[in-house]
């Protein structure tokens, strides 16, 4: 088993899982020392908990509940499994009101409004994503107590509070873009819990808090190249972006242009702009 931590956030965790277990291995009994909801990528996997048997494929979702001891089998597939697990702390499971009926059930079958969710959050765990990656483990989460539950999320009236919220919050995002921010801290400077936050800046706002940031940083990256002499990967730090690997693609994915070439344009077009204007000035 290979264990990698993708996300370690204030009110939840995700973990990549990879297990390369097969036939021929053989298992044994763990413990759930956590709530937890593995998200199945891809493989499967038999799992035997409280005396019930379950195979999980694609899409299904291994729901874990402290305490409850676990045996996984690898009787039905050669190549093992991959799993995004999604951990959030008691705190955020008593807020979103799963109760122990919801955290109880070992195994939730592919379902359309869990999968898409769940393959979100996979592309923003490898930046394929404009989301968050703790936005997307949120949604994840909170949607899977409303489909075990049958309950649904009341609908969001922003009040003017709110409304308010949401707009500092966003011009607080774009004069600390060049920082590191996550949800977390952007949820605590807005007053409210993480989950309620980024429904209501969404709501008001139209796109998410990591969206609105990341546009932020575009917008700065792009003055910068357009108008000043620092390398591209200056440009990418001084913007906010973590890497060079990531604020390229990233850009591309915006401008339909690499850094590069988005400098070049700008600085050739304005160079024909300029002589345009000294030419008329001659006259």
């Amino acid at each position: 088993m290979v264990k990698a931590d993708v996300l370690l956030d204030g009110a939840l965790s995700v973990v990549d899982y990879r297990c390369d277990a097969g036939p021929a291995d053989r298992p044994f009994a763990e413990c759930h020392r956590a709530h937890s909801l593995s998200y199945v990528r891809r493989g499967s996997f038999g799992y035997r908990t409280r005396g019930r048997d379950y195979e999980l494929v694609a899409g299904s979702i291994l729901v874990g509940h402290p305490g409850d001891e676990y045996v996984c089998t690898h009787q039905h597939h050669e190549c093992g499994d991959e799993c995004l697990s999604f951990q959030p702390t008691p705190a955020f499971v008593e807020a979103i009101g799963g109760g122990p009926e919801v955290w109880s059930v070992a195994c939730v079958p592919p379902l359309p409004e869990l999968m898409v969710l769940g393959e979100l959050a996979q592309s923003a765990a490898t930046g394929d994503s404009t989301v968050g990656l703790d936005e997307a483990a949120l949604w994840f989460t909170a949607r899977f107590v409303e489909c075990v539950s049958g309950r649904e999320a009341k609908a969001l009236r922003a009040r003017a509070a709110d409304r308010r919220r949401a707009v500092e919050t966003a011009l607080w995002l774009d004069a600390n873009a060049g920082h590191e921010i996550d949800l977390e801290a952007t949820a605590q400077h807005a007053g409210l819990s993480p989950f309620h936050f980024l429904r209501v800046f969404s709501k008001v706002l139209g796109v998410t808090p990591h969206q609105y940031l990341v546009r932020a940083r575009l917008r700065r990256a792009a003055r910068l190249l357009a108008n000043e002499e620092l390398p591209v990967t200056d440009v990418a730090l001084d913007s906010g972006f973590a890497d060079l690997s990531n604020f390229v693609r990233t850009f591309r994915r915006a401008a339909g242009m690499s850094p590069r070439e988005f400098r070049r344009r700008s600085r050739g077009e304005r160079k024909i702009l300029q002589e345009r204007m000294a030419a008329a000035a001659a006259r």
